[in-house]
């Protein structure tokens, strides 16, 4: 997809749209940080760069964000390194990506401080850091998820899942980086990966088994008014055929062709209004993005999880096929104006996006191997490339510094089209002894 028709590069109809957006939301000023280092982050500084007419900043960022967004060192965990980086750069608004800044309340120090943010506090955050008291939650909204028991002891552990019965789902309460979770036949692996979990000082939730697929469905929120962005599916194993250990996501697609027509107002209705309504009731307001993972049962619509930021890889599709200005929906959420915003509009085109792994990941990942063909990949009609574990060594090349090293993104007319793209970009990407699942969105694009 060429995305400047659509986004605009400052000029035309885009540059204009991203003006009313500004003047109806009073966004006059355009200083932006964004804070993170990964393709998610990449994406979003991305999507703002395309607007046009902003000041752009990134904490620390990555090389592959250099030419978009000025970088800085920042404690990503500490409100009041933020905020004075914040005031420092006069930014209208701070975009928080990953999910650690959000429960040490990086957010509550930047609206003290009077500086617009998207994202939510650290109670409201809870949502994702914590698996029960997100059960919680959802009991009181009356939400759909699956019956649920949190364990503190290998005892308490081996009861829910008896009680439940095997495909055997035991989560990690805290944030695991997306590899908390285990799902296993085998009630001894169930029972070892709680027993891991205790030893670092976690309880754990074990969960009834859901049935059929899983979607994300990002909604924006204010607080009060709950806008939805496009469902997406994302691959968490590591390789084909969904085998292999856990990771923090292969990659992703955006539409979902195969998803009821329904899917969108089911889960506003069911599942991110009522969330949205009782943590305002508690104090405790939920403003940013709420990250519904769901599940498509036999039995009707599930949550799986809450996140409380933008998902990866999921982000990368989804916001390659957003067609509204970005900002203006991020700076409506952090000032509570979002009933005001226009509608969303989203291009035709879907979007793949295909992440290239390091070396042994998800274990501990091999790191400093030189990157290539990323400028060939991008030389691909309908295909970028975003980074995430990279940094440049001493020699200014760019190597691999993560587990998770690019997420290569192809758009096109159909989802066969997109996939192509993106798996021509990928092959393209010269990495010793990385690899990637050759099966994202297949099944969907074979219909």
């Amino acid at each position: 997809m060429d995305v400047r028709p659509i986004l605009g590069d400052g000029t035309g109809a885009a540059k204009h749209a991203a003006l009313r957006v500004a003047r109806q939301l009073r966004l006059t000023a355009v200083n932006i940080l964004v804070l993170g280092s990964g393709a998610r982050e990449h994406g979003i500084v991305r999507s703002l760069a395309q607007e046009g007419g902003h000041q752009l900043y990134a904490a620390p960022g990555n090389p592959g964000m250099g030419g978009l967004a000025r970088q800085l060192q920042v404690d990503l965990n500490s409100g009041a390194d933020v905020t004075a980086a914040a005031q420092r750069l006069a930014a209208d608004l701070v975009v928080i990506g990953p999910e650690a800044p959000l429960i040490a309340g990086v957010a509550d120090a930047l609206r003290a401080a009077g500086v617009p943010c998207f994202g939510p506090g650290a109670d409201a955050a809870k949502l994702e850091g914590s698996k029960a008291f997100a059960k919680d939650i959802m009991r009181a909204s009356g939400v759909p998820t699956a019956g649920a028991a949190v364990a503190t002891t290998r005892s308490e552990a081996a009861a829910a899942l008896d009680r439940f019965g095997a495909p055997y789902v035991v989560k990690n309460d805290g944030l695991a980086a997306g590899k908390g979770v285990v799902v296993t036949d085998s009630r001894e692996a169930a029972l070892d990966h709680a027993e891991l979990c205790f030893g670092a000082g976690a309880p754990v939730v074990v969960e009834e088994y859901l049935d059929g697929p899983e979607i994300s469905l990002f909604c924006v929120t204010d607080g009060r008014t709950v806008v939805p962005l496009a469902p997406a599916q994302d691959f968490k194993r590591a390789l084909d055929n969904d085998e292999g250990p856990n990771t923090g996501g292969m990659g992703a697609y955006s539409p979902l062709p195969w998803a009821p027509a329904d899917l969108t107002a089911q889960t506003l209705s069911q599942v991110a209004r009522p969330v949205v309504a009782e943590m305002s009731r508690r104090g405790t307001p939920f403003q940013g993005l709420l990250y519904c993972g769901l599940a498509l049962t036999s039995e009707g619509l599930k949550v799986i999880e809450f996140n409380a930021r933008f998902g990866d890889p999921e982000t990368q599709v989804v916001l390659a096929r957003l067609a509204t200005p970005l900002s203006g929906l991020l700076f409506a959420a952090a000032t509570g104006t979002l009933d005001r915003a226009e509608p969303l509009v989203w291009s035709a085109d879907a979007a793949v996006t295909v992440v290239i792994a390091a070396e042994n990941y998800p274990g501990p990942p091999v790191t400093g191997g030189v990157i290539a063909g990323i400028e060939e990949a991008e030389a691909i009609p309908g295909v970028h490339v975003l980074q995430a574990g990279t940094r440049l060594d001493s020699s200014s090349r760019l190597v691999s510094a993560g587990g998770r090293v690019l997420s290569v993104v192809g758009t096109g007319p159909t989802l066969a089209a997109a996939r192509g793209r993106a798996y021509a970009g990928a092959r393209t990407i010269r990495l010793d002894g990385s690899h990637y699942r050759t099966d994202i969105a297949r099944r969907a694009a074979e219909g």
